[in-house]
């Protein structure tokens, strides 16, 4: 039996690495959790929790598998990031912000790639570097998207019945829509000509979250950032955002987005930039603009063009291939700052994930 270890330190991750759990299991083997930073209620009875640090280096992982940028070293086997979102190129953002996404910080033995442009970009990074690898797998995370065809087109509703928004912001206080929308959203739900599912990040001001779970009523549910959401995208004719990456994930239902003054415009999404413009946004997203939904097929073949719901299945053949591989790289670098930073971080994030312990 193969056993593989998940670092997870944010809300999201259950949903990156559930599929690639999923994968490990369908061969035989074994996945195990460890947790630090966030909350492992979302754990369920059937997944492996190490609840220590102890535990988690004695556990006999052949790789580690993060979804951020950042693992404890103790952990075992080689590190593989395998990242926690689409659009890695950063779209629309400064230089300064994608110069910090290809920063290499000599945490990682692999990076597991989604987009030709950055698997380019961090094959260059390897080759000047020289101690990690890279693989095009595709995110595992798409993989339930995909597992059953490629899926495509209008949801079906009858005639009578409201369009369905999904509502999602980033928590970034420059650049989210959540505190300015509260007041449109909960009047378009009000209205009944709208029914909307909002989740925020976990990261987003606790006041602001209050909000809008107040706002849950007959045409507005609201759905916890701890609650897998790929499922949910499916119930939505149409999406509401700023400037979060679940955009792209839902273009590949090939259904409209409309975002509120985002920093990643593009001819693939409707941009708002005055809040009395909203409504008349979200009826011409939903009358399905050909020329818009032929935007989001080509960007979503450039952000991952594996639509075969295999990329879990590619990510643990690429670990196979790197720890075959006669390939002699140089040690990571030691990183004694970053790893003395690294130590205090996990010591308060295991505190912190002691403290919303169920």
């Amino acid at each position: 039996m193969r056993r593989y270890l998940f670092f997870v330190n944010q809300p999201y991750a259950y949903s990156i690495l559930r599929p690639l759990q999923a994968e490990i299991r369908k061969r035989g083997d074994e996945a195990a959790w460890f947790v630090a930073g966030c909350t492992s209620a979302p754990l369920r009875d059937d997944e492996l929790h190490l609840r220590t640090l102890d535990e988690a280096r004695r556990y006999p992982a052949l790789a580690t598998f993060v979804p951020g940028d950042w693992v404890p070293p103790q952990l075992p086997g080689i590190k593989v990031e395998v990242f926690h979102g689409l659009a890695r190129n950063k779209r629309g953002h400064s230089s300064e912000d994608a110069s910090d996404h290809y920063q290499i910080r000599g945490w990682f033995d692999l990076y597991c790639t989604h987009a030709e442009t950055d698997t380019a970009k961090f094959s260059q990074l390897a080759a000047q570097h020289k101690h990690f690898a890279v693989a095009k797998t595709g995110w595992p995370k798409l993989d339930p998207l995909f597992s059953a065809g490629q899926p495509q087109g209008p949801r079906p509703r009858a005639a009578d019945e409201p369009p369905v928004v999904f509502y999602a912001s980033t928590f970034s206080r420059s650049i989210t829509s959540a505190p300015v929308l509260a007041d449109t959203i909960e009047a378009l739900a009000n209205s009944g000509r709208w029914r909307f599912i909002v989740t925020l990040h976990p990261k987003m001001d606790p006041a602001v979250t209050r909000r809008y779970r107040q706002m849950a009523g007959p045409n507005l549910r609201f759905v916890e950032s701890d609650q897998e959401l790929l499922p949910l995208l499916h119930e939505a004719d149409l999406m509401l955002c700023d400037t979060s990456s679940i955009m792209f994930e839902f273009m590949f239902l090939n259904r409209p987005v409309v975002t509120y003054r985002t920093r990643m415009p593009g001819p693939w999404l409707l941009d708002v930039q005055d809040i009395s413009d909203l409504e008349a946004t979200l009826q011409r997203a939903a009358q399905r603009p050909p020329q818009l939904l032929q935007a989001e097929a080509e960007l979503c073949r450039e952000l991952h063009g594996f639509t075969d719901g295999a990329s879990s299945a590619r990510v643990l053949q690429a670990v196979d291939d790197f720890l075959a591989s006669p390939v002699k790289r140089r040690r990571k670098p030691l990183n004694l700052l970053r790893k003395l930073r690294v130590r205090r971080r996990l010591r308060k994030a295991l505190s912190n994930a002691a403290h919303s312990a169920p």
